[in-house]
């Protein structure tokens, strides 16, 4: 695996490499100190199975490079792991797609958790977003609380996903980039973007990582 890990405060980067070396011994992990750093090593390389960042570091406003690294990498699943825990931001960042918001205050073991959770194709909501919904204001909020709480099936109509839509998820199940699922299926890179849109759509998720895994849970995926 490789591992892509940001952070502005390097004591906490190194601590952080040195757990998930710890953790993960065979992973390459690739290290930055702001969303410049970020965005060049993007530019390079972007076979990471994850990328783990800070949210507020220099080089960027937050909100726009974290929709940055969306464009660039989609099919990249991202955790934020940060210090700033308040229910706007974490609603912001899962409206982006990101795949997971730690806190740097979570123990080890959650934190390890919630990578292994997010590499497994799931998507970790902190328990803190769910009881925020309860008294939210937010619509967005609730109703993420809702899509949550509901069971799978019903949220889906299994009518609208079509048999080639479900090839996709297949190939999307395995891990396949868009190239790679345009030339595995015989069709164009723009088609499978759209029939991957759609599939989010019917899906009633924001990410391929989430489709996935709701997917999956709907036993939409060959066993």
């Amino acid at each position: 695996m490789k591992f892509l890990i940001a952070d502005d405060h390097e004591l906490f980067l190194q601590g952080l490499e040195f757990i998930l070396h710890k953790e993960y011994p065979q992973t390459q992990i690739v290290t930055a100190k702001n969303y410049t750093d970020i965005f060049a090593v993007l530019e390079k390389q972007r076979d990471f199975n994850l990328i783990l960042t800070d949210l507020a570091m220099p080089g960027s406003d937050w909100l726009e490079a974290i929709g940055k690294i969306h464009h660039m990498c989609p099919d990249i699943p991202v955790i934020i792991i940060s210090a700033v825990f308040e229910r706007e931001i974490l609603q912001k960042t899962y409206n982006l797609g990101v795949s997971g918001y730690v806190s740097k205050a979570f123990p080890k073991n959650l934190i390890i958790s919630a990578i292994n959770l997010v590499l497994a194709g799931g998507i970790y909501i902190p328990p803190e977003i769910l009881q925020m919904s309860l008294k939210s204001s937010s619509e967005s909020v609730r109703k993420m609380a809702e899509d949550l709480s509901k069971p799978a099936e019903k949220l889906i109509d299994y009518h609208n996903i079509t048999p080639r839509q479900k090839e996709v998820l297949e190939c999307m199940a395995e891990g396949l980039s868009n190239k790679q699922i345009a030339y595995k299926l015989g069709l164009s890179e723009g088609t499978v973007k759209i029939h991957i849109t759609q599939l989010m759509r019917t899906l009633e998720v924001t990410n391929r990582t989430a489709a996935v895994r709701k997917a999956d849970k709907c036993g939409l995926l060959k066993e």
